[in-house]
């Protein structure tokens, strides 16, 4: 029977409350929604799907899947239980094994059979994994190699040297059946090491260290081994002979190229004592764990949220001033990169991190027409509370699919990344460039925070101190949880946890208070947490005779930036010094300040008198500054209006034109005629162009402009809605539980395709003839019986007994499949 109408049986047998965790622990099954439940048994058993499932599977129940994979047969109906894979399992009891199958049976990922034949069920539960699982766990499921059989299958050079490697070893007394082809040689070497006693006394004259050899393959049936296709004897060795030669010459490691070599089933399985398991446990493994107190852990944590918050507010500040320009191929080069570290006074790497976090938070974004990145006009986050903009940047961080980190690191293949973005002879990846992207990177912070949580709630301890967590403990535990995502968390765990210690998430190593709200899904009660431990941030400098004003602790976003407009920044750290020059003053006077405002914002915000120094540069500055005024126009903008002018100058929008006011009625524009009026048209205003040399546009009040919403930054929903799956239940129970009698016939496209594939790989595993109707181009539909060879890319390879030829048919033109009764010989 086929293993997805016998899947859509066990699920229509389900209840809503069985179903609805099935699509809580299965999203994807809902994403579109599926007509029936053979459509919903299709998608369950598609490759893409299992493998999202796999990947939330742990380490045990991974282990008794890819065990029941091993020892079942979904081609022939062969099913195995629970006694059975408790004989392959050491550390397992049958009641575990029963609930583990269970569960894998809940997510769809096995399902209940027949006995096989001549076996009575009695109490037993036979099962079935689904069909896709052989194509998703790879060619060494639980680290075991392939078959002798299948590797002279696969494997031409082997297949030509299995027979003389049996032939030498017969000849040299070993107790093999001889053999003349390379199936016959491949069950002789099969049955040679059948058993952990068989390979015990093969290994037993064995030169030293083929033991520690064999070790490495205990877990992994592949290595690398240097000249693995050497010419190697039985009858020519001589006692000097090594390991790796010993082993080749008699089939106990089989070439694969001219640099890696497999172990065969047979002998990894007798090498683990005849048990496809040997490391099974139901508890994750337990870290060994520093510690440190809660008070340097909070203050670790607000000291890394108050730098960070001021370093992204001078960045932002600076790009306004110049904005960002961008290499040819994207991201942003050395230089620019140089200049923003010598502005802040701090290292390249860590400003190639600040502006990924701004780009991914939209406090920057690129600017197509000027190829730069620019600071967006009326950028709300500058007026926030502190609290609400770490919030904004930390939401941002968790649902960005860009990875700050990567910046710096040597790309992937760096022959093939563009000259531009290169660093050095190795190539690295620059700031805001396209190698930085990771799609898995929202999966991959939650759940590592997830791990966080775990792992300091099982270390907490009662006198108050933190555990602390570094990669390797937040490592090991994910690959416990996780197994099939160990290399994704791998490469991305270091840097993930350094930008969780940038952002407050870990304070001196441990996971802090708002990191593991934020971890619980919790984000208003971070929200408090931080307003009440972040100081205050400070509204008043310290003004020095020597033209500096020292900040003596975080000045408000406010402040800050009206500073960084008359005085330059200097040191690190919160108590930041400002220096004020002719040069920055001269800043202040050409963004259109005076020396009166200069001078009433330095006495409203600052603890000491302004001192007279300061005064006089200021006051003489001005005095020589703005006596003649240059600027540049491209066009201007004239209304009878004075109101439509007023409110343009003042909303965000038309920021881009450069708008300066000439006179009540007319508005200088740096912009050409025809940018002007495409910007006024997109914000509901209706300007008109006296002529094609005119650079005069006429404005006309039109329809409001549309706001700018603030934007909102949510990570990622993983369970779908209530709704979604009352919805769809509905579908289904409405569709009843009916199975489409061949893969044409069904109700869902989606079902069909899943059903003729599935159809066509057993036929080819099995090398069974089908019957299949093909339709031509004008329409005709023929029945054919053929043998399919192979399938891959939307083709079908099927040799055609009836012309005794070869050939390639497309898959979309097959509209049925059914097996023939005689098997192909």
């Amino acid at each position: 029977m086929s293993l997805i109408r016998a899947l859509s049986k066990d699920l229509a047998a389900r209840s809503d409350d069985s179903l609805r965790e099935l699509f809580d622990a299965r999203p994807d099954l809902l994403s579109p929604s599926v007509p029936d439940f053979p459509a919903l048994a299709a998608r369950a058993s598609s490759r893409v799907s299992v493998q999202r499932a796999l990947e939330r599977l742990n380490r045990p129940q991974m282990q008794v899947l890819e065990t029941l994979h091993l020892c079942t047969n979904t081609d022939t109906g062969h099913s195995a239980t629970a006694a059975t894979l408790r004989k392959l399992i050491t550390g397992s009891s049958q009641a575990t094994l029963e609930g583990i199958l269970g569960r894998l049976q809940e997510l769809a990922l096995v399902h209940r059979a027949d006995p096989p034949p001549g076996t009575s069920a009695g109490r037993q539960r036979f099962y079935l994994p689904v069909g896709s699982l052989k194509d998703v766990v790879g060619i060494y499921p639980a680290g075991l190699g392939r078959s002798y059989t299948e590797l002279v299958r696969l494997q031409p050079a082997f297949a030509q040297r299995a027979v003389q490697v049996v032939s030498e070893l017969h000849r040299s007394g070993v107790d093999i059946q001889d053999a003349t082809t390379p199936m016959e040689a491949a069950l002789a070497l099969q049955h040679w090491t059948s058993s952990p006693e068989a390979l015990q006394q093969i290994l037993a004259h064995a030169p030293e260290r083929t033991t520690a050899l064999l070790a490495r393959f205990r877990n992994w049936a592949m290595g690398a081994v240097p000249q693995a296709q050497r010419k190697a004897s039985v009858l020519t060795e001589g006692a000097d002979a090594g390991p790796i030669d010993w082993l080749l010459a008699r089939g106990l490691l089989v070439p694969l190229d001219a640099a890696h070599v497999e172990l065969p089933h047979s002998v990894g399985l007798s090498l683990r004592g005849g048990a496809i398991i040997n490391d099974f446990t139901l508890t994750p493994p337990v870290p060994e764990l520093g510690s440190t107190s809660a008070a340097l852990r909070r203050n670790a944590a607000l000291s890394a949220i108050s730098d960070t918050l001021r370093l992204v507010g001078e960045l932002l500040h600076a790009v306004q001033r110049q904005p960002l320009a961008t290499l040819r191929s994207g991201g942003v080069g050395v230089r620019e990169t140089r200049r923003l570290a010598d502005m802040l006074r701090i290292g390249q790497p860590q400003v190639g991190v600040l502006l990924e976090l701004c780009a991914l938070a939209g406090l920057i974004r690129l600017d197509v027409d000027s190829s730069s990145w620019v600071q967006p006009p009326q950028l709300e986050w500058l007026v926030l509370p502190r609290q609400e903009q770490w919030l904004w940047l930390v939401n941002a961080w968790l649902s960005s699919e860009r990875v700050p980190s990567l910046v710096g690191q040597p790309v992937n293949g760096a022959s093939g990344v563009p000259a531009a973005h290169r660093s050095g002879a190795g190539g690295s990846i620059v700031p805001l460039s396209a190698e930085a992207q990771r799609p898995d990177a929202p999966v991959i912070r939650k759940r590592i925070l997830e791990i966080l949580l775990e792992l300091t709630g099982e270390a907490a301890s009662a006198d108050g101190t933190a555990p602390v967590l570094d990669a390797a403990a937040v490592l090991q535990r994910a690959e416990w949880a996780q197994p099939r995502m160990a290399r994704r968390f791998s490469s991305l765990i270091r840097g993930v946890l350094a930008e969780a210690e940038l952002l407050g998430l870990v304070g001196s190593g441990a996971l802090s208070q708002l990191g593991a709200a934020l971890a619980a899904d919790h984000p208003d009660q971070a929200l408090t947490l931080l307003g009440e431990h972040l100081p205050a941030a400070l509204n008043h400098v310290l003004l020095q005779a020597d033209l500096t004003a020292v900040a003596p602790g975080y000045l408000s976003p406010d402040l800050a930036e009206k500073l960084l407009a008359m005085a330059d920044a200097e040191g690190q750290g919160p108590a930041t010094i400002y220096r004020f020059s002719e040069a920055s003053v001269r800043r202040a006077l050409d963004a259109g300040h005076d020396a009166g405002r200069l001078l009433a914002f330095l006495r409203e915000h600052s603890a000491t008198a302004v001192p007279q120094p300061l005064e006089y540069l200021i006051e003489d500055t001005a005095s020589r500054h703005g006596q003649l005024r240059v600027g540049s126009a491209a066009s201007f903008i004239h209304s009878d209006d004075e109101a439509a002018l007023e409110e343009l100058m003042a909303g965000p929008r038309a920021a881009a034109l450069g708008l300066v006011r000439l006179a009540p009625t007319v508005l200088a524009s740096s912009s050409a005629p025809r940018e002007t009026v495409q910007v006024l048209r997109s914000l509901g205003l209706s300007p008109a162009v006296d002529g094609a040399e005119d650079p005069a546009v006429r404005l006309r009040r039109s329809a409001e402009p549309p706001e700018n919403p603030r934007p909102v930054y949510t990570a990622p929903r993983m369970a779908p809605s209530t709704e979604d799956v009352d919805a769809q239940l509905a579908v289904l129970r409405q569709a009843g539980a009916g199975v489409a009698p061949h893969p044409g016939a069904g109700r869902d496209a989606e079902a069909a395709t899943q059903l003729g594939l599935e159809a066509l790989q057993r036929a080819i595993r099995l090398k069974q003839r089908i019957s299949m109707n093909v339709v031509d181009s004008v329409g005709n539909a023929t029945l054919e019986t053929v043998v399919p060879l192979s399938v891959s890319g939307g083709r079908v390879r099927v040799f055609d007994p009836a012309r005794d030829t070869e050939r390639v048919l497309s898959i979309h033109r097959i509209i049925d499949i059914e097996a023939a009764e005689e098997l192909h010989q």
